[in-house]
């Protein structure tokens, strides 16, 4: 009897060896679990006005084509003022990777680390727009049917349905347009139709249906939105 439970002992000893092996191999097996991804810094907006607004060397400023607040005096240029955070950031790496053509913002945008554009982007984003002016009087019921209602015939929807009825945009998604120079506008919109810009589908998809008058009344009605 006592050789039989001695025998008993050894084989369930085996089997318990057995099976701790088998659930090592089984774990070692396992690829090893991904390393938790790094999270980004907290944006430091003292330093993004550092970036911004002193000219390094050899470089350019922001301000020098933005102005110190981000509310550009010049046409041809965007106003960055009070713009989502998260859409400059993007624009930025988007410039930087080529993904968004500039010749100008190229070299710009690759000089920033991702920490240095997002600490540009919740500088600036921060500040207030200057509200702007609709000038063309003959087209502006034209831009705000577009704007407002869009183009049911023609499958061109309604440019508040992403950028809000005010233009406020949705943030992180879709851009504030209220108060953007009409210039500036009508260049993106010319870029988007005729693929020179190609980091939005949505935009090359609806500006490929205006034609150049519907996209300077929506430009001129966009620049008045606040």
């Amino acid at each position: 009897m006592k050789l039989f439970a001695s025998i008993l002992l050894a084989a369930l000893m085996g089997v318990a060896a057995s099976t701790s092996v088998a659930a090592d191999d089984d774990q070692a097996s396992k690829p090893a679990a991904a390393a938790a991804p790094a999270k980004a810094a907290k944006p430091d907006p003292a330093k993004g006005d550092t970036i911004f607004n002193n000219t390094p060397a050899n470089s350019q400023s922001c301000a020098s084509c933005h102005n110190a607040d981000g509310n550009s005096a010049i046409a041809a240029n965007p106003k960055l003022a009070q713009q989502h955070p998260e859409y400059i950031l993007k624009q930025l790496q988007d410039f930087k990777s080529g993904k968004r053509k500039s010749a100008i913002m190229k070299p710009l945008a690759s000089a920033l680390s991702d920490e240095d554009m997002r600490n540009v982007a919740y500088f600036v984003g921060a500040k207030k727009v200057k509200p702007g002016f609709s000038k063309e009087k003959d087209l502006v019921a034209l831009g705000e049917k577009i704007y407002r209602g869009g183009i049911g015939e023609r499958q061109i929807p309604a440019c508040a349905g992403c950028h809000s009825p005010n233009g406020a945009g949705i943030p992180a998604q879709y851009p504030r347009l209220g108060g953007q120079h009409a210039d500036y506008t009508v260049v993106q919109l010319n870029q988007f139709r005729d693929g020179a810009r190609l980091n939005s589908p949505q935009m090359t998809g609806v500006a490929a249906k205006l034609n150049d008058r519907e996209i300077k009344a929506v430009s001129d009605y966009i620049a008045g939105l606040r």
